[in-house]
């Protein structure tokens, strides 16, 4: 039988953590209301001083979060930025569908330019038929940026994402070629972004870059943004090389030797088929995902992207040959 000074003890420490818990989540959602008017300043100050912007919308989370930045940064009028989608042509289709879907939610004009119609005109050469094309979509990405003209493409990298992401300001501008120059960037200052651009180059805009991997799930969930399935755990065939789980695919297939498993996974990111691994995980829900997002080590890219392995600077050469 509890005495009556431990029954006022044990309500004490209830209230205590009652009150620990509501302090928490009004600090979370401060943390959030700060990031959101950040990146909507800066959505609001693009659309302000460019002639022709458009977003990058790929159908992952980032760009997801993007898009509903962009909603609100508009309301009550509708999106004024067009979308744009550089297709590998190995995208898993519950993206691609989810991609067209949210473009008309949203009302959005939804321009899509494919690494297949590079390859067919010749500027795409592939080594062979099963040749990752995820680098390759820097040249459709220049070629569709000439097409229309486009002088800012606005794009859902964050800094935490990987080490030459880091590096970029929000604002980074690239040349005729879209080379970006790592050791030749604009200062920022507060929040004074320099949007001017001399001819033939155009601006890489990046709203959510003071954003992490947590803040972007945690985002989602109060804001309750649509994602694809694959985002949550599921079943699925995968092969264990190294640290890594390689899906089995038709365009990843087992190797002679290799043991396929069936287990429970889930993808971090959402990108390239040939080269995006998913996570073994049961977070089935966003609230599993963000537990499971505040005791991982590694970043997202590090744990599943088979073309940042390919060296300490795979990601800088890239993005200095136009990669987004």
């Amino acid at each position: 039988m509890k005495t009556p000074t431990a029954i006022q003890l044990n309500a004490s420490s209830s209230q205590l953590a009652n009150r620990s818990d509501r302090w928490q989540h009004q600090a979370q959602d401060d943390h959030l209301d700060l990031l959101e008017a950040e990146a909507i300043f800066i959505m609001r100050e693009i659309a302000a001083e460019c002639r022709n912007p458009v977003l990058m919308f790929s159908g992952g989370k980032d760009s997801a979060v993007l898009l509903h930045l962009a909603y609100k940064a508009y309301y009550p009028e509708r999106i004024g930025f067009a979308l744009l989608h550089i297709d590998t042509g190995h995208n898993y289709p519950e993206v691609i569908e989810y991609r067209d879907r949210m473009a008309r939610h949203y009302g959005c004009r939804l321009h899509v330019r494919s690494v297949e119609d590079s390859i067919r005109a010749g500027s795409v050469r592939l080594r062979d038929a099963l040749e990752s094309r995820n680098p390759h979509q820097s040249v459709t990405l220049m070629e569709a940026i000439a097409e229309w003209d486009f002088d800012a493409c606005l794009g859902g990298a964050r800094r935490d994402e990987e080490k030459s992401r880091a590096k970029e300001r929000v604002v980074s501008v690239r040349d005729e070629f879209g080379q970006w120059e790592p050791k030749n960037q604009r200062p920022e200052l507060w929040s004074l972004y320099n949007t001017r651009v001399d001819a033939g180059e155009h601006l890489r805009v990046f709203p959510i870059s003071n954003w992490t991997e947590l803040d972007v799930w945690q985002y989602i969930q109060r804001e309750d943004i649509a994602l694809p399935e694959l985002y949550f755990a599921h079943r699925r065939e995968v092969i264990r090389r190294g640290d890594l789980l390689v899906p089995v695919t038709a365009l990843t297939p087992a190797r002679e030797g290799d043991v396929v498993e069936t287990v429970s996974c889930r993808f971090r990111t959402v990108g390239d088929i040939s080269c995006t691994a998913p996570i073994e995980s049961s977070a089935a829900t966003l609230a599993d995902i963000i537990q499971e997002t505040r005791q991982c080590l590694i970043t997202e890219r590090g744990a599943t992207r088979l073309d940042d392995r390919a060296s300490e600077a795979a990601m800088e050469q890239r993005k200095k040959e136009g990669y987004f």
